[in-house]
């Protein structure tokens, strides 16, 4: 091997490490921004969990809430077709049509996702979502309709059979 044929053997190594090391960053970058995503349509779907819980409360005379998510889909109380929700959506980090439900007296109040990774995001949120902040885990971000009963906390998170 001559000596000019070692200085481009180097070279070619030097080249393919730079390489590597760019990648290797562009792939973190786009783990994050897909994180974030994943984090913002969280979000999106929990408000409009909230939003479709106390529309379902709303309409009711009893003011009850629902057993069920799929009571969200088709609410015949009342003899009238109302619809909540569209449809019940997948957890956008944990990518499953499971969710964890924050029940008080048998009836839904909340959702949440069963994903016990650390969010990104930990301040910076809508008003009325303060409680979102500093969270451990995606688990604690809780989207809840406030019971009509003071004082009542809402019980340990159940994990559904299916949704």
């Amino acid at each position: 091997m001559t000596r000019q044929g070692g200085f481009t053997y180097l070279f070619l190594l030097f080249t393919i490490a730079i390489v590597s090391v760019g990648l290797v960053g562009a792939a973190s970058v786009h783990h994050y921004t897909e994180r974030r995503q994943a984090e913002a349509e969280l979000l999106r779907i929990g408000r409009e969990f909230q939003a479709a819980l106390a529309s379902y409360r709303a309409v009711g005379s009893t003011r009850e809430l629902p057993l069920t998510l799929d009571e969200l889909l088709e609410d015949e109380r009342g003899g009238v077709l109302h619809r909540h929700l569209r449809k019940i959506h997948r957890d956008p980090v944990t990518r499953q049509a499971e969710w964890g439900l924050v029940r008080i007296g048998g009836r839904i109040v909340g959702v949440h996702s069963l994903s016990t990774a650390r969010p990104i995001k930990v301040a910076g949120f809508h008003p009325g979502e303060e409680h979102l902040e500093n969270a451990r885990s995606y688990e604690e971000w809780r989207f809840m309709v406030v019971p009509d009963q003071p004082g009542l906390l809402p019980g340990a998170p159940q994990r559904p059979g299916h949704l």
